[in-house]
């Protein structure tokens, strides 16, 4: 058939291409669902670097040489490591999924990676850390994660990716390898949290200049990209691992498709967005690897950074790094079980919610779930909140935290007064119950 000759034809490869991105589209969101509905999870750095303490980056930072880096492993047997008792942690602090760091950039992996020597399998601890995780956290009910960083320090291929062709060829087969082994050996896994695999953090993000020039690195300017010959093969990566677990969520850190988009560090907070499912990652106690005594910051900070996450309709990953024994740092630990305990009180705002419909501002945020609103005040600037006017009634108003609401609606706006004295001092919740879904009232701005 002619193609270009029968409209009708043409019309309906058309209409069969939307119904399909429909189709798709609708998995996708059927997909990250549970995700979004958690909205907040463990992140846990640890391997080689908890030994000297001084964070995951310590052999970088202080270019400590491969060979003798690598003999920390023959150290690395922590006894006292017990996955069912971080998965505990990580249910008493209210959090729904983990994610674990199964290799970093130091190369060492965390489970069984056949011959190669570099493993904790094949070391001192001869222990499968990511399958005892694994196991630990579905027991738990948790959504189970795992880091992972294609790029590994030991290949000079990794700073040198065209010079160093055979060793960054070398780094790829690895990458493919063990990815292959992470979506075969442990069952479901719900999220692939990569780390530094794009194709513009070979060199770390920078170009060298000729000898002419003294060989200089070079920051490449935003936007300018890697344009060597080396390739880290993601395409075919994507393809095994929606394969073999068509429904993990994978973050945007590989040149692949995302479901979600990662902003690293609280300064990353960013803007409202409830178009692209994103995550906030941050850390407990300032640093991602083990430092001893790191002492986290007092509750307020955690619970307004995740109201400020979710209002703002993202999820929160919240970092732990045990020490070389496997253990948490008590004081981070009891901090976790105080995010908890609120989260006991207060979760229905925070859970299985959507940010808005009134954007963030200097009151703070809101949230919603079917018809009710929770609106999150964190700073009352007068004796009464003014918000705009919605195209719903508010049947009722309550303070979840406890006081008296006075309701006011009216064409202008939506007036909410609570007595100073019983203002919570972190998180004023109010609960306004609608005549309709949330959901359809759209973003408004708070002035």
């Amino acid at each position: 058939m002619n193609i270009a000759c029968k409209p009708y034809a043409r019309r309906l490869l058309a209409a069969l291409a939307i119904l399909w991105l429909g189709i798709a589209g609708a998995a996708d969101r059927e997909r990250i669902d549970w995700w979004r509905e958690a909205r907040f999870g463990m992140f846990v750095h640890w391997g080689l670097y908890a030994i000297p303490g001084r964070g995951e980056w310590v052999q970088w930072n202080e270019q400590i040489p491969v060979e003798q880096y690598a003999r920390l492993a023959q150290q690395f047997n922590p006894t006292a490591f017990d996955a069912n008792a971080w998965a505990g942690l990580a249910k008493s602090a209210g959090m729904k999924y983990m994610v674990f760091t199964s290799r970093h950039h130091d190369g060492f992996a965390m489970f069984d990676d056949g011959g190669n020597p570099f493993t904790s399998v094949n070391t001192a601890a001869h222990r499968d850390f990511v399958g005892e995780y694994v196991k630990a956290a579905r027991q738990a009910g948790l959504g189970v994660g795992l880091y992972y960083s294609p790029l590994d320090w030991r290949y000079p291929g990794f700073f040198f990716p065209d010079l160093q062709r055979a060793s960054a060829e070398a780094m790829r087969e690895q990458y493919q390898r063990q990815m292959k082994a992470l979506l075969s050996n442990y069952g479901k896994i719900d999220v692939l949290w990569f780390d530094g695999g794009e194709a513009d953090w070979l060199s770390f993000g920078g170009d060298w200049g000729g000898a002419e020039a003294g060989a200089n690195w070079v920051k490449r300017p935003w936007g300018k990209h890697y344009k060597g010959g080396f390739d880290w093969g993601h395409q075919q990566v994507y393809e095994m691992l929606r394969r073999q677990q068509p429904d993990i969520l994978i973050n945007g850190r590989a040149d692949m498709r995302e479901d979600f988009h990662s902003r690293e560090g609280e300064g990353a907070l960013g803007a409202f967005d409830n178009r692209q499912p994103w995550e906030l990652c941050s850390t407990i106690a300032g640093a991602w690897g083990y430092q001893p005594g790191m002492v986290p910051r007092p509750l307020d900070h955690y619970i307004r950074l995740l109201v400020n996450v979710v209002g703002r309709d993202g999820n929160l990953l919240l970092n732990v790094g045990p020490g070389p024994d496997g253990r948490i740092d008590e004081v981070q630990a009891q901090r976790l079980r105080e995010i908890g305990g609120w989260l006991g009180k207060y979760g229905d705002s925070i859970y299985a919610t959507r940010g808005g419909p009134f954007l963030p501002g200097d009151y703070g945020v809101s949230t919603h779930h079917g018809n009710t609103i929770y609106v999150h005040v964190l700073k009352w600037a007068q004796d009464k909140l003014v918000l705009p006017a919605i195209p719903a009634r508010v049947l009722r108003a309550s303070a979840l935290t406890g006081g008296a609401v006075q309701l006011a609606q009216n064409g202008q706006g939506v007036e909410l007064t609570l007595p100073a004295a019983q203002r919570d001092a972190i998180d004023t919740i109010i609960a306004l119950e609608l005549d309709g879904p949330a959901a359809a009232i759209g973003t408004r701005a708070v002035p």
